[in-house]
């Protein structure tokens, strides 16, 4: 399936950038970091004292559990081999930073489990031997999918409601100098116009249904990947809804049930 890249002759903007809450569609704010990205293989790593998490067989660790459930992109768990999860959660939590499970990032949010993230990943993907074209990210959180979407995509914007959360994820990215990763303050509900059309749009957090903007949005050949809820199904509940936008209409498949934090509107 042929994936839109981005086009060259279309300005876009740095990183980080700023959605003015009256104007989303506002000029976005001047780079703030360096253009050029340093090669990840090559940064000086920090150690954190004591536990050790910095040592490449950690992660390779969890890797390799994460092939054992079934989670087969090569290219997904090469980039989960080598963006350090640790780096992107709280001090205290850092012990279980490579465990399976989801860990607290404030303001009632969380950073999901590696299993979740490699799945998702994987269906925005679909099988996909190049990398993806530009995308979106609906829910920046700490800024740890999106720096393995940096990996796996020609470029990518992630909206962050909560001004907390994306203060933190600004500074948690910035040693990363990934030069492809726009960061954007302001409301996901209406997505992201400016950066349209997007060859994938991805979600952190589940509503009652997908928002039309993001579906206006999504190219021709692109895919989304969302929690929604299961309404009438299992009340209460949420599902990963995989939309694929085809010459033809829309194309939607259920997949299986999930737990993310509400999709809400505004900023905070």
């Amino acid at each position: 399936m042929t994936r839109p890249t981005p086009s060259s002759a279309k300005l876009r903007p740095g990183f980080p950038v700023r959605l003015d809450a009256r104007n989303p569609t506002a000029t976005p704010a001047r780079p703030a970091m360096a253009s050029r990205p340093l090669p990840l293989s090559g940064r000086k790593e920090t150690v954190v004292h004591g536990v050790g998490l910095d040592s490449n067989a950690v992660r390779q660790s969890m890797v390799t559990k994460l092939a054992q459930q079934g989670l087969t992109d090569a290219a997904v768990l090469q980039a989960m081999g080598r963006i350090e999860r640790h780096r992107f959660v709280d001090t205290a939590l850092v012990n279980q930073a490579y465990e399976d499970t989801s860990l607290p990032i404030g303001l009632g949010q969380t950073i999901s489990k590696p299993g979740v993230v490699c799945r998702m990943l994987g269906l925005l993907r679909q099988g996909s031997p190049d990398r993806l074209g530009r995308v979106l990210e609906i829910g920046t959180g700490c800024g740890y999918q999106a720096a393995l979407l940096s990996l796996l995509c020609q470029e990518v914007y992630s909206i962050e409601r909560l001004r907390g959360l994306h203060d933190k994820a600004r500074n948690n990215l910035r040693p990363l100098r990934l030069a492809n990763v726009h960061l954007l303050f302001g409301d996901g509900m209406p997505g992201y116009a400016k950066g349209a059309p997007y060859a994938g749009i991805i979600a952190a957090a589940g509503g009652e249904a997908v928002p039309t903007a993001w579906i206006d949005q999504l190219a021709v050949g692109g895919r989304l990947v969302a929690p929604v809820s299961a309404g009438a199904v299992s009340a209460g509940k949420q599902v990963l809804l995989v939309i694929d936008k085809t010459p033809q209409g829309i194309r939607q498949t259920v997949m299986e049930g999930v737990f993310f934090v509400p999709l809400k509107s505004g900023i905070a």
